[in-house]
């Protein structure tokens, strides 16, 4: 399967991703970490996307569709993967669909965590991350056994200044202005699919399970 995975900013994509990952035997692509391990290896497109970050600029997406590319490329890929962080808009959607157009291949789902931005504003200022291992807690829905400590590794628990109160609201706004319009783009191919992401953590993953297994 060839997914890409939709969802507003706090939805718990990231949670998501792991599981989807994990049960369908599916390499996670995030975007993120694409920068991240380009930028280590110094590759060349990673030292290109440095140039502009070090700068504060924003990555020029014909950079991210080339790190895109490269990975998609890579063996473990080649039946299939979950990607996730990109595109962020029809114009990068439209041109990834041109670059599989081109590979030979084609996407089977969008899939679309979603999550109220009522209950987004509730969500987010509670979210905890670990900065050494990269887990996710919540104050509320998913504590840590300890409080403030992180399950897996011992470290402390932060708070991501962007999932601070004040940035709340520009992370939605943005979501909802460049990456809403993704999901009329998806429905016209039909291909998205819909959970419902204010359930429970496992019963969220349930409803997937039972969407991915269609795809199959």
């Amino acid at each position: 399967m060839r997914l890409i995975l939709l969802g507003p900013p706090g939805a718990g994509k990231g949670t998501q991703a792991k599981f989807i990952s994990e049960q369908f035997n599916l390499p996670h692509i995030s975007t993120g970490d694409l920068f991240m391990r380009n930028m280590t290896n110094k590759t060349v497109l990673g030292l290109k996307a440095k140039e502009y970050m070090d700068q504060g600029l924003l990555v020029p997406y014909h950079l991210t569709i080339d790190l895109v590319k490269n990975r998609l490329e890579e063996k473990d890929a080649k039946k299939g993967y979950l990607l996730d962080g990109f595109p962020r808009n029809v114009n990068q959607a439209q041109v990834l669909c041109d670059l599989l157009d081109d590979m030979g291949e084609s996407l089977d789902g969008a899939l679309l965590i979603d999550v109220p931005s009522a209950i987004l504003r509730k969500r987010m200022p509670g979210r905890r991350i670990c900065p050494a291992c990269g887990a996710t807690f919540h104050v509320e829905f998913n504590p840590p056994k300890e409080e403030g400590i992180c399950d897996r590794c011992g470290h402390s628990l932060i708070q991501r200044r962007d999932d601070r109160e004040e940035a709340v609201e520009e992370r939605l706004r943005v979501y909802e202005e460049h990456t809403f319009p993704l999901l009329s783009y998806f429905k016209k191919k039909n291909i998205l699919k819909v959970v419902d992401g204010t359930q429970p953590i496992e019963d969220v993953f349930a409803s997937i399970k039972e969407v991915l297994k269609e795809l199959e």
